[in-house]
């Protein structure tokens, strides 16, 4: 196990962190260096809880500075409490040492991706790194488990009614390849509680989050401060990052188990959405609409251009279908249970606009 302690000043070397000691509670955090696991340490650490927190590449963990940046200009200090373990949810050995002395998990750790080739790794990560940590939870006694799903592992309904817990997954329908691995995770940590494993799951759609803007939600800033021509049909489940994650602590330290929640603050169109995007970044809003036509072909055209070149594929046929379809996404149970109040969308939007615009 590789343990490491960063300093604040960058050109210095990263160096051992001294032994600390352990107290009644100390947390887990896999996928520490996302969106949801780097806010996520930021508001752990802020309320002095002792946190451990798993990493793969030391690179990325300069884009939680980026994320801790964003809420303080004093980070550097919370930073440092954090006790960064070197391990990889596929690995047996480290996740053996970064178990040790943990009582409470946040499993945040996922591959996002909906390039069919990459359906064979989407289920290694998702699906057996999600039964790896389900096991070491149940063998090392932990008090809870929170896991982060998806909004993808839930049902469809008919005539947009709203979607909720209860709507039931049909293996059968044509879904895509991260939804079906997201929904082989969750059955997973199910597996978990049938053996005596506290656990709640969240299924958040999209997350909006400032601090990284190379990937997921943060890159859409991005491409929109470069200037979007097209919208589409579809609407869009949105939630903000703080949101989820106060959401994920609240659970946590609740006596709930064995439930799962579904987190959308409001649905939106996509033309409602790229545009207020648009407008966050100070940019000129996309006015075409893309019809299915114009979609097919590209994510067609969009396939051609990866078996000629090996490039990353940018649309496929389930994204398309997506970008074209109508949810309504209802989380009355979660705000019942813990009588909470989503933050504003188009006000998230405005202030991560912002940020980017200062940061990036």
């Amino acid at each position: 196990m590789k343990v490491l302690k960063f300093k604040t000043n960058d050109n210095q070397k990263l160096l051992p962190r001294p032994n600390i000691h352990y107290f009644s509670r100390m947390i887990l955090v896999t996928g520490g260096t996302g969106l949801v696991g780097s806010h996520l340490l930021y508001r752990l650490v802020s309320n002095n809880e002792n946190v451990r927190a798993i990493y793969r590449s030391e690179r990325k963990i300069e884009q939680v500075k980026n994320v801790f940046a964003t809420y303080t200009s004093n980070y550097a200090s919370l930073f440092e409490t954090i006790e960064w373990v070197q391990a990889d949810i596929l690995d047996i050995p480290a996740l053996t040492e970064a178990f040790k002395d943990i009582t409470h998990v946040y499993h945040c750790a996922a591959f996002v991706s909906f390039e069919p080739h990459k359906y064979p790794l989407l289920r290694k990560t998702n699906i057996e790194g999600t039964a790896n940590i389900v096991n070491f939870c149940i063998s090392n006694n932990i008090k809870k488990l929170c896991h982060v799903s998806s909004i993808a592992t839930l049902g469809k309904t008919l005539n947009n009614n709203p979607i909720t817990e209860e709507t039931i997954w049909n293996p059968e329908d044509d879904n895509n390849i991260y939804a079906i691995t997201k929904y082989g995770a969750e059955m997973e940590v199910w597996r978990g509680t049938q053996e005596g494993l506290n656990a709640v799951i969240i299924n958040p759609g999209v997350i909006l989050g400032a601090g990284i803007w190379h990937f997921g939600s943060g890159s859409l800033f991005k491409k929109a401060h470069k200037g979007l021509k097209y919208y589409t049909s579809g609407t869009i489940g949105l939630i903000a990052v703080n949101d989820v994650v106060i959401v994920m602590t609240r659970l946590m330290k609740s006596d709930i188990t064995n439930e799962r929640f579904l987190l959308v603050a409001e649905n939106w169109t996509y033309k409602q959405f790229l545009q207020t995007l648009a407008q966050s970044v100070k940019t000129t809003p996309p006015k075409k609409l893309a019809n299915s036509f114009l979609l097919n072909i590209s994510w067609k055209l969009d396939w051609l251009k990866y078996q000629l070149t090996g490039k990353k594929r940018q649309l496929t046929k389930h994204l398309t279908s997506s970008l074209m379809s109508k949810k309504n996404y209802n989380s009355t149970k979660l705000k019942a249970v813990l009588s909470y109040n989503f933050k504003d969308i188009k006000e998230t939007i405005l202030e991560i606009g912002d940020l980017y615009l200062k940061q990036d």
